[in-house]
């Protein structure tokens, strides 16, 4: 009986890692790419982590009380994995988020018990493309919220415990599970909690792992980027045109920028060869990793997390196929 967990939350974390040869082979890197199944966590991402982390901090800290609302501004991920540690901790969770996010995402909170409130986008914005401005609005409106009702307002975009949630576990695990055998490092910049707690994990192992953010093309500010006025791309959760407090950019090695257009096929082929079915930023992870090997990384290894699951994206143009029935 042993292996009977108390709850979910005992779920979170230690997710496996899988080494994608196929997908390697397909593109002809050398080298290997080893990716971290983070859409394995309850809430189907690499959110889950951060969720309980920092919920149990403040409640640890006294910062929020027993029965007290949480609130936060999301694009589904970690309002996803709030949503299933409120659930199991007693809190009345509300997630305040755009309505260009993906429905799957707001289906799945709603189903946890959580309370959605929706922000209406600009109108340059197209549904799918959450812009930096569209992102603005919604932690307005989550802060306006937390003010009015008395909430607990996460606030991941500046909390700490986003970070340290990762040095903690993700990072110690990825060294574990690798044996220390790793060269590179890559992930997609949304808050910045996971590249930020990870890299510095990473490197107080072994500072010669070299760490690389990943941006999308049009958002990229880090390595000298120059991004474009409020840029419009198919990654959700990220990639804002604004670089991010919890990241310390001593712990970045160089900027990878992913298109749309190779974000989507790499996610793509690497459901269809590995049956890792993820969302864009699991796409832009791999395919930074991918453009690693064919460069200074070639004959080396990378690692990177399958940050979310496909699932959550079957409403957008990333999974829409054509099907007779």
């Amino acid at each position: 009986m042993n292996e009977v967990r108390k709850s979910i939350l005992e779920c979170i974390g230690n997710t496996p890692m899988v080494e994608i040869s196929r997908f390697c082979k397909k593109y002809g890197a050398e080298g290997k790419i080893l990716v971290k199944l983070e859409m394995m966590n309850p809430g189907a991402s690499k959110k889950d982590r951060i969720a309980l982390f920092m919920i149990e901090e403040a409640e640890r800290k006294g910062l929020l009380k027993p029965g007290q609302t949480v609130v936060e501004e999301t694009s589904g991920n970690t309002g996803n994995g709030l949503a299933v540690v409120c659930a199991i901790k007693g809190y009345p969770f509300v997630a305040v988020m755009s309505k260009g996010n993906s429905l799957e995402r707001m289906q799945m909170m709603k189903g946890l018990g959580a309370e959605l409130l929706l922000v209406d986008q600009l109108p340059s914005s197209p549904r799918g493309s959450v812009t930096g401005a569209d992102f603005e609005k919604v932690e307005e409106a989550a802060k306006e919220y937390a003010e009015t009702h008395g909430a607990f307002l996460v606030d991941q975009f500046y909390n700490p415990d986003n970070s340290t949630a990762h040095e903690k576990s993700t990072a110690e695990e990825i060294w574990r599970q690798t044996d220390g055998n790793i060269d590179y490092f890559t992930d997609f910049v949304g808050t910045g909690g996971t590249y930020a707690g990870i890299a510095k994990g990473l490197k107080a192992y072994n500072n010669a792992i070299r760490c690389f953010v990943v941006e999308p093309e049009k958002g990229g500010v880090y390595g000298g980027n120059t991004p474009a006025d409020n840029p419009i791309h198919v990654i959700q959760g990220g990639g804002y045109a604004v670089k991010r407090d919890l990241v310390d950019e001593c712990f970045v090695d160089g900027s990878i920028l992913i298109s749309d257009e190779e974000c989507t096929q790499v996610t793509r082929d690497l459901a269809a060869t590995e049956a890792i079915f993820g969302g864009y930023s699991t796409g832009a992870n791999v395919c930074a990793a991918l453009k690693l090997l064919r460069g200074e990384a070639r004959g080396k290894t990378v690692v990177c997390l399958a940050n979310d699951s496909g699932l959550k994206y079957l409403s957008t143009r990333l999974y829409h196929y054509e099907i007779n029935r």
